[in-house]
């Protein structure tokens, strides 16, 4: 066994193929459907918006999808990332757990997100697209797809959450650093953004507005596909980098979790690391493995939301998917953790979760932030608002292992750094962040409006 304190693999031992769930999946994933008609959607449907590449592996049933050496290439910047045992967080919480996490922060843009950017720009400039257009709540993934962009000699128009906009002006400098154009939504650039504009001039935006707002600059400028940083199958494909990685990296420490947790938005971050690990669940070297996702209770759709088909943006101009949601039209408080404020849930997360075979809770935002500032003053890193809510549920298992004297193994992931986020911090520290309850009321009235499809 280990005693290392920071585990880390050569670049030999990166992983050269990305690990697909859905070959090993006892269940099917419910299909897309089109936003009007509700049939079940095709290729072709999804050719004016991905390149056929991206569309394949979306659908692919293969268990391993080579990744091109061009990609991989670009990986070495970063990859392998460490996996750190946190021994002055489990001695300062008093506990007899095994705390491992995994630090995605070491990319260039400080998160998992160049995982799939990468991929998907390496793609798209393979087809001959000239332009990608995407949305981003807190920014990590428009930096990403910016960092990207500018490595393959690609445009790239950034719709940021107006809220995030506001709240992160770094971000949106560093995106513009790497050559991005980076506009709040909703904007005056679109139609979808004027319409939102004229609802509410003042409206903070959400992720479902950006990304209808990205979808239609795609459809309308020529050598334009769309990029997005989570949700959809093929992210969390790119995203399994960090499983087989931390695999590997928890060998190396004679160890194996007991638990894994991690933050969860539209999903990416954590299936990334959870979902290799949910194939030796699903052959049952792991049956008793707990998989807990976390979320934020000002947006909380695995915890609170119906598990319907809905559309994935306000416009309704984007695939509708069976997911746990809070509705399509629902705007949720403007809280710091922007990454986690979609209304919806990957479908393979969400199909996941309705078989038991991950878990979910929900936190406010004042209990994560006191717990993942009591984590930087152990450990030192200062992780993203969206990472804290996971650091809080480590956090609540390890008390629980101190009070009943378990020796329990809990890995996380760590998404991103928070060095653009220290407004939020600053608001923690000066008392004045607010907690934003459950707003059952605006949900109700969202879910209402969800399209009338079977199943």
């Amino acid at each position: 066994m280990s005693n290392e304190t920071k585990i880390l693999l050569p670049e030999s031992e990166m992983p050269t193929q990305w690990y697909n769930i859905l070959a090993d999946m006892p269940f099917s994933v419910p299909p897309y459907l089109h936003p009007v008609t509700f049939e079940m959607m095709g290729p072709e449907d999804l050719a004016p918006v991905f390149p056929m590449e991206l569309i394949k592996q979306e659908v692919s049933t293969e268990r391993y999808i080579p990744i091109p050496e061009e990609v991989l290439d670009i990986y070495r910047l970063w990859r392998p990332s460490p996996l750190y045992r946190a021994r002055r967080w489990e001695k300062a919480l008093n506990t007899p757990a095994k705390i491992y996490y995994k630090w995605e922060g070491v990319s260039p843009p400080g998160s998992h997100k160049p995982n799939t950017a990468i991929a998907q720009a390496y793609y798209n400039k393979m087809e001959g697209q000239t332009r990608l257009a995407t949305e981003t709540g807190a920014g990590q993934w428009g930096s990403s797809l910016a960092f990207a962009c500018g490595i393959f000699d690609l445009e790239c128009k950034v719709y940021m959450v107006r809220i995030s906009y506001d709240q992160k002006p770094y971000r949106r400098i560093m995106m513009e650093t790497w050559g991005a154009s980076v506009v709040p939504s909703p904007s005056m650039d679109t139609q979808a953004g004027r319409n939102a504009l004229a609802k509410d001039p003042n409206s903070p935006g959400s992720l479902g507005m950006a990304i209808s707002e990205a979808l239609e600059d795609a459809v309308t400028h020529e050598g334009t596909k769309y990029s997005l940083g989570s949700v959809v199958n093929h992210v969390l494909l790119h995203q399994t980098v960090i499983g087989q990685e931390a695999m590997k990296q928890l060998k190396i420490a004679g160890d194996y979790p007991d638990i894994l947790i991690g933050c969860v938005g539209g999903g990416s971050n954590f299936a990334g690391l959870f979902l290799p690990f949910v194939k030796d669940k699903l052959d049952g070297k792991a049956p008793d493995l707990r998989i807990l996702c976390v979320e934020s209770t000002a947006c909380p759709s695995l915890t609170k939301g119906l598990y319907k088909y809905d559309w994935a943006d306000v416009a309704k101009t984007g695939p509708v998917s069976k997911m746990h949601t809070v509705g399509h039209n629902f705007i949720p408080a403007p809280i710091h953790a922007g990454g986690l404020r979609y209304h919806g849930m990957s479908p393979i997360i969400c199909a996941l979760y309705d078989h038991d075979l991950v878990e979910a809770s929900a936190y406010h935002q004042n209990e994560v932030f006191e717990a993942v500032v009591g984590f930087a003053r152990s450990e030192g890193f200062i992780f993203a608002p969206e990472t804290a809510h996971a650091v809080k549920a480590v956090m609540d298992e390890a008390i629980k292992c101190r009070e009943a004297g378990e020796e329990k193994t809990i890995v996380f992931n760590a998404s991103g750094h928070g060095h653009f986020d220290l407004a939020a911090y600053d608001a923690y520290l000066n008392g004045t962040l607010v907690d934003y309850d459950y707003p059952e009321e605006k949900i109700k009235a969202a879910l209402k409006e969800l399209p009338q499809v079977d199943g």
